[in-house]
């Protein structure tokens, strides 16, 4: 007792301080892990320069021109004068191909159809691509994939809430340094990542995923006028409508078709004031007009994997000067197809790590310093009839064409060559010595080629075609081969994964293991040493069963298909305790009815996982208004239409009079009863807001724009204020209530608080899921409680970890039942704006993290006193319930620890995974917040639990 004695003297600090130990140990550990495993390549401060060209193997331009009058201060002769980029983000490839280039024709296709007309139209001045780009595809880093010609990387992705300026060499910044005059509207992530390179700028918010409309109305306001304008060179335009569609309803829905057809109507007109404008001397004459994606989406509107869906997107390319007749078959890669018209359109592929060089070759600047991509040659050709009046009579303008072309591929591999060696030189983990060696000898094949044969016939003007085409081809056959074996090894090694930083940071992990474990053994001993029963040890077969479990969970995390289908595993897992439990109850003859109720809870858990995953499977029927699988159930039945409404709303007022009975009990008293009332209050509103949103009772109990904007907003209001209500009910010693019912009562108000908005965000399946978790809890509360002691209730305390797990299993089922995955389209974007439609980000961070972590994290976290306070018949005093109560956190932080260790042991050996940045890694980042956010609330939840409440006088005379 003395060791008691000293605990408790410590106050409520002695029993929390290993928590926030614990969440400094973690904070620490992900960091250096993340550091390590989310690193970018090593970016290096050099830039080309136009004298840079001097130290090449390959001739200028003016070289390679009959006349000098024509010759370019850049590095190739420019093709074109003006480019006009229009960039349509989440563009997916077959919203520009015809329907008849896929299996199967669906409603968003053939939208597009000006640039399948100019294609089919015009084939030798308008081409489409499908254009492949390189995973992560989010929005960020493809602008900076296509803009540097490199090849970014997942850490990335946290950049797109703010992103930082390009510091790399890239097309932008050469278009500024040679003169070039750009005006960009649309996209603000641009101004980020180019804060002084533009002319003129017409910057629109792009992180409001609900607006479809602003930013694309913005462009438009601002394109056609700068069209009729001069003082530009390369003008940009940046639509989001079709990213935002796909965010929020999917690719197959009403405001998609819409937006793809507003489009149409966009580029159509693009397309005629340029033609229009581009007679002998007038403004755009020699302009090429670029219309592309940045990435593609899938059918629900995600991006940022690695999947054909999201890295598939088009560009569609079309100049206005006439271009040579064709290029050489060798190097088209074109197909073609007959459209629903009868015209016949042909597609070509390139890869999007090519567009940087393609359009620096095109208009006669530096090719980007750090670029790896080759010049494209059939985007290349479209400006090729620039160069007609100097092509010399004995060569056709094709042939013309690839002297250029063979030129400017030598300058392309010159420069690939001259980064590949400084990166070499700069970079601490950089090729292998057999790769730098293969690299080598193809760079060396093709310059040999070069320098002894190539150039002194493309210098030698008498040559004719028959003597010069063949050598040329084979220049540029080994150009091609030299570069693309460079891209071919920076995909497959270019991410420099620090292993050090990665290894430091799992140890720290493990530290931290060790560290929850031996507080979990030190509280287990102080229980042994305050009970004489045999029963205070810890070592029982539920323990040796919860750590099987474990075990198998955590083991899990390695294969990619069980992460896939992580919520099965959790449901089969807690089935299985199930089973185990209804084995106890039948053998000790009691508590059987909640042993088979939980049994048919996981049942129904496992049925809601399924239709949660079928949303994942990129079935459009679940992408509509809905935020709420339910409605999307048999909807083609009209009863059951209704129910879906009414249903919920029924359960949430038989929520309300639960609570409602609570207020009732001898623990429910000043000030936890008025939190409990303003949670009525806020179920009520939420009834009268959903009523209000239906359009199938036509019913406005209030009007439509309180309804849906301020009633949210009041339920905000209300929780903010019971949490103020709670904190300083903190600053009173309620004495009047035993440390069992001042436990109780604080858990029952907490719980009620965060329920109403997490209701309110999870939309009409809210009510269904605080249900079944409600019932849930207290089946696992009963169970629990089923193992005391009736002979010896205070001297069996001691909880041990297979309820825990259990709550834990539970608390997992829920995060799929709640339609969630660790996935990034798993994420609900509307639920962020219910109650606002202008974006701030710190707000909608906020509800979107309760929205996704709200059942599964939240409130399992601040429901797990329950599971302590109930396991006692009678009060067994504060130190004894304390202690427990902090073991037990301590055990639940301890289970998401060792799946976290797990979560990074699985990227750390998947590393160079095909799925490591479409699967492992979205799964980390899950897993990171959801310990970060566990080991917080933890932190916090023993902050407001610990301190108060007084013992039995019987003992503390004891």
């Amino acid at each position: 007792m003395a060791e008691s004695g000293s605990v408790g003297g410590r106050g409520k600090w002695g029993y929390i301080w290993r928590h926030w130990v614990t969440l400094f140990l973690h904070l620490l550990a992900i960091l250096l892990f993340t550091r390590g495993f989310l690193l970018t390549r090593t970016e290096l401060p050099f830039y080309s320069h136009t004298s840079d060209l001097s130290h090449s193997p390959c001739f200028s331009s003016s070289s390679s021109s009959s006349s000098s009058s024509n010759a370019s201060s850049g590095w190739t002769e420019p093709a074109v004068n003006r480019l006009v980029i229009i960039v349509l983000d989440a563009i997916r490839f077959d919203f520009v191909a015809p329907s008849t280039f896929f299996p199967e024709t669906k409603a968003w296709m053939n939208k597009l159809e000006v640039l399948k007309n100019a294609a089919s139209t015009h084939p030798s001045s308008a081409k489409i691509f499908k254009a492949i780009a390189d995973p992560p595809t989010t929005s960020l880093q493809r602008l900076k994939g296509l803009t540097t010609g490199g090849l970014p990387t997942f850490v990335d992705v946290g950049n797109s809430f703010g992103a930082p300026a390009i510091v790399e060499d890239n097309f932008i910044n050469q278009l500024v340094q040679n003169g070039k005059k750009v005006v960009m509207m649309g996209d603000d992530t641009w101004t980020q990542l180019f804060p002084h390179h533009f002319e003129r700028s017409y910057p629109y918010p792009s992180f409001n995923v609900k607006d479809l409309h602003t930013v694309d109305n913005g462009c438009i306001e601002h394109l056609f006028p700068t069209l009729y304008e001069e003082d530009w060179d390369v003008l940009i335009a940046h639509f989001l409508g079709v990213d935002h569609a796909g965010h929020i309803f999917g690719v197959d829905s009403t405001p998609m078709i819409e937006k793809l057809e507003q489009y149409n109507n966009i580029l159509e007109r693009v397309i005629e004031v340029l033609e229009n404008q581009s007679g002998p001397g007038s403004l755009h004459e020699n302009t090429l007009l670029v219309v592309m994606g940045d990435h593609g989406q899938t059918l629900n509107g995600d991006h940022g994997g690695g999947s054909a869906e999201e890295v598939e997107t088009a560009i569609f390319a079309m100049s206005f000067k006439k271009p040579p007749s064709f290029v050489p078959p060798e190097f088209d890669t074109y197909s073609c197809q007959m459209d629903l018209n009868g015209k016949n359109v042909c597609i070509s592929s390139m890869q999007q790590l090519d567009f940087a060089v393609t359009m620096s070759a095109l208009l006669g600047i530096p090719f980007p310093y750090g670029s790896i991509g080759h010049i494209n040659p059939e985007l290349y050709a479209l400006g090729a009839g620039r160069w007609n009046s100097d092509a010399s009579q004995k060569l056709s303008e094709s042939d013309f064409w690839m002297q250029n072309y063979a030129n400017a591929l030598c300058i392309n591999s010159w420069q690939v060559k001259r980064y590949l060696d400084a990166y070499s030189a700069s970079s601490a983990v950089g090729f292998s010595h057999d790769d730098i060696s293969r690299i080598a000898s193809a760079y060396a094949q093709a310059e040999n080629y070069w320098s002894h044969s190539t150039i002194e016939l493309l210098l030698d003007r008498n040559n004719g075609s028959d003597t010069l085409m063949p050598v040329l081809k084979r220049q540029i056959n080994a150009y091609f081969n030299f570069l693309s074996t460079v891209a071919e090894l920076a995909r497959s090694k270019w991410t420099e994964f620090d292993l050090n930083l990665m290894g430091t940071g799992t140890g720290i992990m493990v530290i931290s293991l060790i560290f929850q474990l031996h507080a979990i053994l030190r509280a287990n001993k102080q229980h042994g040493l305050t009970s004489s029963s045999p029963r205070g040890s810890w070592i029982t077969p539920g323990t040796t069963f919860a750590l099987f479990l474990l075990g198998i969970r955590a083991c899990s995390f390695l294969s990619n298909s069980y992460i896939l289908e992580e919520g099965k595993v959790a449901n089969f897992l807690l089935s299985t305790s199930g089973i185990v439990a209804l084995r106890q109850s039948l053998i000790k003859d009691k508590r059987l009815i909640e042993s088979v109720g939980f049994l048919f809870l996981s049942t129904f858990c496992r049925f809601v996982i399924e239709v949660g995953l079928s949303k994942q499977a990129a079935t459009s029927a679940f992408m509509k208004d809905y935020t709420s699988w339910i409605l999307n159930i048999a909807s083609a039945l009209p009863v059951w239409d209704y129910a879906a409404e009414v249903v919920p709303m029924l359960v949430l007022i038989l929520l309300a009079f639960w609570l409602y009975k609570v207020t009732s009990r001898s623990f429910c008293v000043c000030p936890w009863k008025y939190v409990i009332l303003g949670t009525i209050l806020s179920y009520m509103l939420i009834v009268v807001h959903w009523i209000t949103d239906s359009e199938r009772f036509g019913v406005a109990l209030v009007p439509e724009s309180i309804g849906r904007t301020y009633i949210p907003r009041i339920v905000y209001a209300i929780a903010l204020g019971q949490m103020l209500l709670m904190a300083f009910g903190q600053l009173f010693k309620d004495n009047y209530l035993d440390c069992k019912s001042n436990l109780v009562a604080k858990a029952s108000a907490m719980l009620s608080t965060w329920s109403s908005t997490v209701i309110l965000l999870s939309g009409k399946q809210g009510p269904m899921i605080a249900f079944a978790s409600l019932v849930g809890g207290y089946f696992l509360m009963r169970l629990n409680n089923g193992e005391e002691d009736a002979k010896e209730p205070r001297r069996s305390f001691s909880i041990g970890p297979f309820p825990v797990m259990q709550w834990s299993l539970f608390a997992t089922c829920l995060f799929f039942c709640s339609g969630h995955w660790c996935a990034f389209d798993g994420l609900r974007y509307g639920a962020a704006f219910i109650g606002f439609e202008e974006f701030m980000l710190v707000r909608q961070a906020m509800l979107l993290t309760i929205d996704t972590f709200g059942f599964s994290i939240i409130l399992p976290v601040f429901g797990l006193p329950l599971l302590v306070a109930t396991k006692h018949q009678t009060n067994v005093g504060k130190h004894v319930l304390f202690t427990q109560l902090s073991q037990m956190y301590t055990i639940y932080g301890f289970i998401t620890s060792i799946m976290m260790t797990f979560t990074i042991l699985c990227v750390t050996i998947q590393r160079r995974h095909l799925m490591v940045w479409g699967l492992f890694a979205p799964k980390f980042v899950f897993d990171v917040f959801g310990l970060i956010l566990t080991d917080v609330l933890i932190c916090l939840a023993s902050v407001y639990y610990f301190g108060q409440g007084k013992d039995d006088p019987e003992l503390k005379s004891s």
